[in-house]
């Protein structure tokens, strides 16, 4: 290992890390970023949805050769139970706009493109590189870390805990507790690959256009979960995931949930015929606002999902993941310009940023969301999806029933299953929780 110092160390090569990086050694930082992994995205094989302005505010001209699959023009969501699903969907022209909105992605060859700009923006990436603790002065500043290369200390002015839900680095150094099983979901994907004109078709796509499904009810069988279908160009991207708090409870096993998706008879026949080449679990803050832990300390600060940014009511994971790491970049830079020192009260200004973004006022928006769905999980994914269907195959089935019946018994099936009161509160609860 090197025995230079550095400006900063950046501790992972995921979106978070990269974007920290990249914006460090843009500004002229001498940045180290040491990453576990073969390669930046070798650990993460699953398909993700991009959001395009996070990027650009950190390579503005990415869709120059940035590894992209398809932009987005329709978003599905459904409401499944065992052999059906009632749905919502958003489609429009306007997302085939010249720079558009949002991309699907395959991990593994972004999160590697990514890693490149770093480079060449001046960032030292080592890999294969674990660091495994943090090294610190007499007064309790973080002053580098030790790797599992060499038991001397790599030093730096600041290290950017980068390193995902389940990093130990932070943990192991008492900056944050682990994470609870309740605020941690486990996802398991598959990569299922078809030509590319087979999924157009499937889709109803012409061109680069891409359209992604999320899908909640009994699939997660009474858990808190959703599982979710993107479209890339030659593959789709599959998969569900649900609390570890409920699988441990349950003890339901993560990929049996996931063949059950597959089988499902509104999934089958979008993959029917396809080769699945990939797998892989992922873990997944869940917690929001309210898990979120300390963000900076002396001669620290932590991005991404280690620090619980993940939108879990809207699905946004990697645009909070760019902003956090982005405006930590920013924060170091501008310390380091002034000249000042990389402690608590200087560092307290990515805080500050954060606190004043988008990030933290959508997760403060829905701050007692996520502890809604998890108490009231049998009622949200099994419950009324089960009496959504139920009401909705009445709607729509003819066969000489007055259709007043109809709806006084889907009405009746709705009180039965939980009370009038039980309907309004429910109503009163989610709305609140919304707003």
């Amino acid at each position: 290992m090197t025995k230079e110092k550095f400006d900063a160390i950046v501790v992972g090569a995921g979106m978070s890390g990269n974007a920290a990086t990249y914006t460090m050694a843009s500004r002229g930082l001498k940045v180290l970023q040491l990453e576990r992994g073969e390669y930046p995205g070798s650990k993460n094989v699953q398909g993700a949805i991009m959001y395009a302005s996070m990027l650009e505010e950190i390579i503005p001209d990415f869709r120059n050769d940035a590894p992209l699959e398809r932009h987005l023009v329709e978003q599905r969501f459904w409401i499944m139970d065992d052999t059906s699903h009632t749905g919502m969907h958003y489609r429009s022209d306007d997302f085939n706009e010249v720079m558009p909105n949002r991309y699907t992605i395959i991990r593994a060859q972004f999160d590697k493109w990514l890693s490149g700009k770093v480079r060449e923006a001046g960032g030292t990436v080592l890999c294969e590189t674990t660091a495994t603790e943090l090294a610190w002065d007499g007064s309790g500043k973080a002053i580098g870390v030790r790797t599992d290369r060499s038991g001397d200390a790599v030093l730096a002015d600041v290290v950017v805990l980068a390193e995902g839900v389940n990093g130990l680095l932070g943990t192991r150094a008492g900056l944050r507790e682990m994470p609870k099983p309740q605020n941690v979901a486990l996802a398991v994907k598959e990569l299922h690959f078809l030509p590319e004109e087979v999924i157009a078709q499937r889709f109803g796509l012409t061109g680069d256009e891409g359209c992604v499904i999320e899908a909640g009810g009994t699939i997660s069988r009474g858990m808190a979960g959703l599982g979710f279908v993107y479209t890339n160009k030659e593959s789709i991207s599959l998969g569900i995931g649900c609390l570890i708090s409920n699988f441990a409870e349950t003890m339901e096993r993560p990929y049996a949930l996931l063949d059950a998706f597959k089988r499902h008879p509104s999934i089958q026949p979008l993959i029917a015929g396809s080769e699945v080449k990939e797998y892989a679990a992922h873990l997944i803050p869940e917690g929001g606002f309210n898990a979120i832990p300390r963000l900076c300390g002396n001669g620290w600060v932590v991005v991404g999902d280690a620090a619980q940014l993940n939108n879990a009511v809207h699905r946004e994971g990697s645009n909070l993941a760019m902003a956090s790491g982005r405006m930590a970049g920013e924060a170091i830079s501008i310390i380091k310009s002034r000249g000042g020192l990389m402690d608590k009260a200087s560092l307290s200004l990515y805080k500050t940023m954060l606190d004043k973004s988008f990030v933290v006022e959508d997760l403060s928006k829905h701050k007692d969301m996520p502890s809604l769905l998890h108490t009231n999980s049998p009622n949200f994914f099994t419950t009324y999806p089960q009496l959504i269907s139920h009401a909705a195959q009445n709607f729509v089935r003819v066969d000489g029933t007055p259709k007043i019946e109809r709806e006084i018994a889907a009405t009746a099936a709705f009180i039965k299953a939980r009370s009038r009161w039980g309907l309004v509160s429910d109503a009163v609860r989610l709305a609140t929780a919304w707003r």
